[in-house]
């Protein structure tokens, strides 16, 4: 599983993904997730179409960063205004609940990866088990992006709803933009009891562009760890909340 120079969770993230590529059959037009787990699938997809062993396939990329590397693997890129909708994607997440319900934006990509989510027929989730959570916000903030525009608005906005709130910077300090030029707001509720209440309250504000809150998107989740890989699927009752 993996070089022996890899870490043990980067060897579950990539068992993880790669079984998630089992999933995939030519003709596909796929989405190609962001993130240190969901890149080890556009990886093996390049490698399978240069063996032979998948064929015509398009992909789709989530990020600039993902893009980039599917086009130096040698996957065919659908035009970046979304022609049509897609197969499959395989993406990853930060946080993930027995509902399937996830956080996701950690690496910045929220807004995209929610849009290929929504065009997605199937949306397998690939992550290691460290991300395993029974409540969403346990263990990750939630990552809120909003307009450069009346932004401390927003961040006043998030904190009466309860957040401790941390405007994302990159290495050199720098304030970090997203993709499309947005700033990105860890926002640490706490653990979020009622999910759905608190994803329409950030959507109906103007200025956040979008949340990290994805309920009921993922279809599948892909789980590496000290057991093996898991393949989890939604429990019949509804999303709590």
């Amino acid at each position: 599983m993996g070089s022996s120079s890899e870490t043990q969770q980067e060897q579950f993230k990539r068992a993880a993904a790669e079984h998630a590529v089992t999933f995939v059959e030519s003709g596909m037009t796929l989405g190609l997730g962001t993130g240190s787990t969901a890149i080890w699938a556009t990886r093996r997809i390049g490698q399978l179409l240069r063996v032979g062993q998948l064929r015509n396939i398009t992909g789709y990329a989530t990020s600039q960063a993902t893009w980039t590397e599917a086009e130096q693997e040698g996957i065919p890129m659908l035009a970046e205004e979304l022609p049509r909708d897609l197969d499959l994607t395989i993406d990853g997440a930060d946080e993930v609940d027995p509902w399937l319900n996830l956080i996701k934006g950690g690496g910045g990509a929220l807004l995209r990866e929610k849009i290929v989510a929504q065009a997605s027929h199937r949306v397998i989730i690939v992550l290691d088990e460290s991300k395993l959570s029974p409540c969403l916000g346990t263990k990750h903030p939630l990552p809120v992006e909003v307009l450069p525009f009346g932004r401390q608005s927003q961040l006043r906005f998030l904190q009466s709803l309860g957040a401790q709130v941390v405007v994302r910077h990159n290495q050199d300090g720098t304030p970090y933009r997203s993709d499309q030029g947005n700033f990105i707001l860890d926002c640490d509720f706490g653990p979020i009891i009622v999910l759905p209440d608190l994803a329409a309250q950030l959507s109906a504000r103007a200025g956040i562009v979008e949340h990290g809150l994805f309920l009921n998107l993922a279809t599948e989740v892909i789980v590496g760890g000290r057991m093996g890989v898991q393949h989890l699927l939604p429990p019949r009752e509804a999303t709590p909340g």
